[in-house]
């Protein structure tokens, strides 16, 4: 009989900002906690390398939960009578509620894309939560780029389009298979939520003024981008870096865009060296 993978996936009740969210939450591991966010549109099926690592779960809680509206979280009651927009506010408030419901004491988080966005906001208000804080495909802001209308048309299938857009901000030589999962994660997204997320990545989660208050002397910041990315840079980030004293940069090489989901074996070459990093100075 083939053996299950160690993922165990669950999910749980939780209240923010006066909601109740069925949040599902996979995990792996025992150790320093690692909370995992992931990119907008898609859900914790990208950290499955991550999480499946056992040079990281012998040392780390890896877990990873779908923002309520992705994945297998659904959205809360009486979704139906409004438009999701994700905003810096309420993508802070159900990490940190995320937190205390699991009870973790003091996490290392670690976020791609829009999460990448969001743990330097969590790294600007709440460093003291955290014993570490990781950044993947991290900016302070990006310049929009694309017409974001076509993501929620009735006339447009909104998956396909989004699948379309993301398809090149991956590394070429990341292999087939794995480019084509990320891919098809976002061709499952709900209508519309893609584009709610861009509303926090390209206009209400601009923190370009505030990012030089960032103290890496409390929670230290790592950031790590791949080479191929157009959408947060390598650019992007050292800009960002440039403004914050003690953040460590690394720029991957053959990654891009979803560097723990096209790529997973070249990214955790990337990503054991810093947890181990955490781990010693724990």
């Amino acid at each position: 009989m083939t053996a299950f993978e160690p993922i165990v996936g669950r999910y749980l009740p939780v209240d923010c900002e006066g909601r109740r969210y069925r949040i599902y939450v996979e995990e792996a591991g025992q150790g320093i906690p690692l909370l995992c966010l992931h990119t907008a549109g898609s859900d914790t099926r990208q950290f499955r390398g991550v999480l499946n690592d056992s040079a990281v779960t012998k040392h780390y809680r890896v877990i990873a939960f779908d923002l309520p509206w992705h994945g297998k979280s659904s959205p809360p009651a009486g979704w139906q009578t409004e438009e999701y927009q994700l905003t810096i506010a309420s993508y802070t408030a159900i990490i940190r509620a995320m937190s205390k419901a699991l009870t973790l004491d003091r996490p290392v988080v670690m976020g791609c894309s829009i999460g990448g966005r969001i743990v330097l906001n969590l790294a600007v208000e709440h460093a003291r939560e955290f014993r570490a804080i990781i950044g993947l495909q991290s900016s302070a802001y990006v310049e929009p780029y694309y017409d974001i209308s076509w993501l929620h048309r009735p006339d447009v299938h909104g998956g396909e389009v989004a699948a379309g857009y993301v398809s090149g901000l991956m590394a070429p030589m990341s292999p087939e298979a794995e480019r084509w999962e990320t891919i098809w994660h976002y061709m499952q997204g709900g209508p519309g939520v893609f584009k709610g997320d861009l509303h926090f990545y390209k206009i209400d989660g601009d923190i370009r003024d505030r990012i030089g208050r960032i103290d890496t002397r409390v929670a230290p910041l790592y950031l790590l981008t791949g080479e191929y990315d157009y959408s947060a840079s390598p650019a992007h980030t050292q800009e960002a870096a440039d403004q914050i004293k003690g953040a460590k940069v690394v720029i991957m090489k053959e990654l891009g865009h979803f560097p723990m989901s096209e790529n997973p074996e070249r990214f955790l070459g990337y990503l054991r060296p810093v947890l181990d990093a955490i781990r010693e100075r724990a």
